[in-house]
Order: structure tokens, then sequence, then C-alpha cells
């Protein structure tokens, strides 16, 4: 029997992944006017750590721009959603980074609903000509998998989402506070991991 050279197999294969592969999505460049808007709940307040140690503060650092830390503590999304608006107005930020519903899901709300007002939050932020880059919240299992709603909200909005961030961070015990917020380490860490992502996609060089 004819024996099939490898590359027969190969490049069709790597066709298919090619293709289904998703292009990577850019950000702009940022710049030093406007500042970035951190909205959530909190774990953008810094809940756990001392205020200068949030991951606002922590990234405002590293990247050399400003960023506001508008995290609530214990605030649920429809509560987000509400207060959004005012703030894109106020502040005009060039960028908006977006971690919420924790609490939706601590207090076993619908997440389909959190994942709407998700939506709704990166459609204010749209609208605005705002890009947008999201933080998936982690489960509250044993496994601390990222909830795939953050990963479906993303694809339908097109835009950039770091889904294993505060998983990862969960799953060490010097990296955490409590059962559910990171500590000042734990916050340098999402400040460090947000930084490359920026320069990844391009906001930062």
């Amino acid at each position: 029997m004819k024996r099939l050279n490898a590359n027969f197999f190969l490049v069709p294969l790597l066709l298919i992944l090619y293709s289904c592969s998703e292009p990577q999505i850019m950000l702009q460049p940022l710049n030093q006017q406007q500042p970035i808007l951190a909205f959530g709940d909190s774990l953008t307040f810094g809940y756990g750590a001392h205020k200068n140690k949030s991951y606002p503060a922590q990234l405002a650092k590293l990247i050399n721009r400003q960023v506001i830390n508008a995290g609530v503590n214990g605030e649920l999304s429809s509560t987000g959603l509400a207060r959004l608006e005012k703030l894109l107005d106020r502040y005009n930020p060039q960028l908006l980074l977006l971690c919420h519903g924790a609490n939706d899901l601590l207090q076993k709300s619908d997440l389909d609903k959190m994942a709407d007002n998700l939506k709704g939050m990166i459609k204010l932020a749209q609208d605005r000509d705002i890009q947008v880059v999201m933080i998936a919240v982690a489960n509250t299992t044993l496994l601390l998998t990222p909830l795939k709603q953050y990963q479906q909200v993303a694809k339908e909005m097109h835009i950039i989402v770091e889904k294993d961030l505060l998983s990862n961070i969960l799953r060490q015990a010097n990296l955490h506070s409590d059962l559910l917020h990171p500590n000042g380490l734990g916050y340098q860490k999402m400040a460090e991991t947000i930084a490359q992502l920026l320069t990844t996609h391009g906001a930062i060089e």
C-alpha cells in the first residue's frame, strides 16, 4: 500500500484550525489625557486590601495613566447598570475596565439576567465609542472556573475578556484575603495581568 505523506493530513488540519480561530481584537492606543474607568463591585473597590493596593491604583502606576476606581462593595449588576451612565458622561473615559456580577452569583440571582446587565453596560460604553475590556468573575465551586456567561457576553459584544485571572488568583492561598477577594498581592497580580493584556492588544506601547 502506498504510504501517504504526513503533510497530506497536516495541511487540511491546519486549515481547519485556522478557519476556526477568531481574529485577535486590538485596542486603540491609550492617550495620557483621558482617564480609564475601572467599574465594578468589591473586586474593583479593593476589598481586603489597603486603598492604595486596589487593582486600579496599582494599574495606574504600572501604565502611567489615570485609572478611576468606580467600585462599590456589595453592588448587584442591575444597580451597576443604573449607575454607569452618569459616570461615563462625567469622566468620558477612553477605556472601561468592567468587572461585575460577583454579587449576583453570591445571591444566586438569575445569571442570564446578570449577563444582560453586563451587555447593557458594554452597550452604554460602545454607544460613546469607549473601548471595553471585561474581567470574568470566578464561580464559587471548588474548581473556581470562570463563569461561562462572560465569554458568551464578550463574544456577542465583540470585546476582550480576561477569563482566567480571578480564578487563578483565588486558587493561590497567598493571593487572597478571603474566599472571594484578593489581598494586596492578588490585586497586584490583577494589575500586572491587565497591564500585559493592554500591551498585547495594542493599548499600551
